[in-house]
C-alpha cells in the first residue's frame, strides 16, 4: 500500500536532509517513491505566492493535493514541508488513505546556530521573508505520528531510520 509521509518542522530543522535518506532507503526496497520538497515545489508551482500566512497556507494546500495524486496512483510519496498549519494536516487526515505525519522539532537556540539559509540571523535576501515560527505563527502538530526530536543527538541517518520503522516496512 502506499503512503505519504508527511515530514513536517521549521527551516533548518533537517527535513530535507532526513526525508532524502529515507528516500534512498525506500527506493532499495519500493522504486515507486518519490520525494517532494518544499522550497523545490515552490519553484515548481511558478513561485507565485508570498510568505504570509494566508499565502503559505495556499501553498502547502497545492503540496498536499499534489500527494493525494501521487499516493492514489500507489506511489509512496516523501513530502518535506515547513506547512506547520492545523487546516493543512487535517484535510492531508481526511484526504489521503496512508498518511504519515512526522514532526521534526528542533529548539529555537539549535535552529539559530545552524541557520544555513540566513533566514533567523537574517544575514540573505531571504530575510525580506516572512520566517515561520518568527514573524508568522506557526501551529505545532497536535498529533504526529513520529516526533523527531532533531538537536543532533541521534545523526540524519538515524533519524531517518525512525521513520522507517514507523512505515512497518
Amino acid at each position: 500500500m502506499s503512503t505519504v509521509y508527511w515530514i513536517t518542522g521549521l527551516s533548518g530543522a533537517g527535513k530535507t536532509t532526513i526525508g532524502k535518506i529515507l528516500y534512498e532507503k525506500m527506493r532499495e526496497t519500493y522504486p515507486n517513491t518519490v520525494f517532494l520538497d518544499g522550497d523545490t515545489m515552490r519553484k515548481v508551482f511558478g513561485d507565485d505566492l508570498g510568505y504570509t500566512r494566508e499565502e503559505r497556507i495556499k501553498c502547502a494546500m497545492r503540496y498536499s493535493r499534489l500527494c493525494a495524486m501521487l499516493e492514489e496512483q500507489d506511489l509512496n510519496v516523501i513530502c518535506c514541508t515547513i506547512s506547520m498549519f492545523d487546516c493543512v494536516r487535517d484535510w492531508n487526515r481526511e484526504n489521503i488513505r496512508n498518511y504519515r505525519e512526522v514532526y521534526v522539532k528542533v529548539s529555537m537556540e539549535t535552529l539559530l546556530k545552524r541557520d544555513q539559509k540566513g533566514l533567523y540571523s537574517g544575514t540573505t535576501a531571504e530575510k525580506k521573508k516572512e520566517v515561520a515560527g518568527v514573524h508568522v505563527e506557526i501551529e505545532e502538530p497536535k498529533h504526529p505520528d513520529l516526533v523527531l526530536e532533531n538537536d543532533g543527538d541521534r545523526t540524519p541517518e538515524e533519524q531517518a531510520d525512525l521513520v522507517y520503522r514507523l512505515t512497518g516496512y
